[in-house]
């Protein structure tokens, strides 16, 4: 059905509530095959984009495509190629994950051989296999959402909607939970929004960041990086004996465009994070500059910057 390489085109889109813009005119596209980072503050508009996306909220105008399809004027047939996770997936505690995944596709008309094999399909590729006769009351958070996901795959969708699936979970669950999407997102295009941004860029393909219903960057972690011409981050570990505020001297050397105080300790030991404009590589400058000033240097380490240092530029 794509024309195009897109399988989903978001144009013009917009949602009031009274007066109230939730979504001001956004616009983008996602690629058949992609994992996109949907990010922004809280109220900026993440959530609202993906109900609209699922058809469980209609929009104030604008439109969507879904491989080609307005999904206002076909939502049945855009429904069936999406799946969609909310934060906190609904699932009945009652049953064994195996009677929920068989209840689950006998409600999707699945029916005989073709339920039993796509409910064994399903629990290996969310490695269910040896949870699959438990209670999900029993279950973990991790294993929830596990159930989840198998519940979103049993219908096959083109495309996963996934709404902060790594929410509550423990490192390792999240570790699981990353290496699943990225499975599943050789086959599917996934979109998901996250507050863990590491997990975001060791996740997804590109990223969007939404503020105040606007699309305010799109873009590779790599892409965003450049276009804030590239900056670097350098970590200072120093002893300070000069009597000075490291944060107020150390923003004074050229090149410099941002300095944090990460922690301080009464031995006199202060941690510093140095933003260095257009990648430059300050190091020498600075333990000049540190010398010369009555610092005694003990670490001094050079950083890309993280996503979650281009988000909150993005968004500050």
């Amino acid at each position: 059905m794509i024309l195009s390489n897109h399988m989903i085109e978001v144009i013009n889109l917009s949602k009031n509530y009274g007066t109230f813009k939730a979504l001001d005119d956004i616009s983008f596209s996602i690629k058949k095959g992609e994992i996109i980072g949907l990010l922004g503050p809280n109220g900026a508009g993440k959530t609202t984009t993906m109900k609209i996306l699922t058809c469980y909220l209609a929009a104030s105008s604008g439109k969507i495509l879904v491989d080609g399809l307005d999904i206002s004027e076909h939502s049945i047939e855009t429904r069936r190629k999406i799946g969609y996770l909310p934060e906190n997936a609904p699932l009945y505690e009652d049953m064994t994950v195996w009677e929920y995944l068989d209840f689950s596709g006998a409600v999707l008309g699945l029916g005989g051989e073709a339920k039993r094999g796509k409910i064994d399909e399903v629990v290996a590729s969310c490695s269910l296999g040896d949870k699959k006769h438990e209670l999900i009351t029993h279950l973990s958070k991790g294993y929830r959402q596990r159930v989840g996901l198998a519940r979103v795959l049993l219908g096959d969708p083109e495309i996963l909607v996934l709404d902060e699936p790594t929410v509550g979970l423990d490192p390792n669950q999240i570790v699981e939970i990353r290496e699943l999407i990225k499975k599943i997102g050789r086959s599917k295009t996934v979109i998901l929004s996250s507050h863990i941004l590491s997990e975001v860029e060791a996740t997804c393909d590109r990223v969007l960041i939404i503020k105040g219903g606007h699309i305010i960057a799109t873009g590779t972690p790599e892409e965003l990086r450049a276009s804030k011409g590239g900056q670097s981050r350098i970590m200072i570990v120093l002893e300070d004996i000069s009597g000075r505020d490291p944060v107020s001297a150390l923003g004074g050397v050229p090149g410099v465009t941002g300095v944090e105080k990460i922690k301080s300790h009464e031995t006199g030991v202060v941690i510093c994070s140095v933003i260095c404009e257009g990648g430059k590589d300050l190091r020498k400058p600075l333990i000049a500059f540190l010398r010369d000033h009555g610092f005694v240097l003990l670490e001094l380490s050079r950083t890309q910057l993280s996503l979650e240092d281009i988000f909150v530029q993005f968004t500050k």
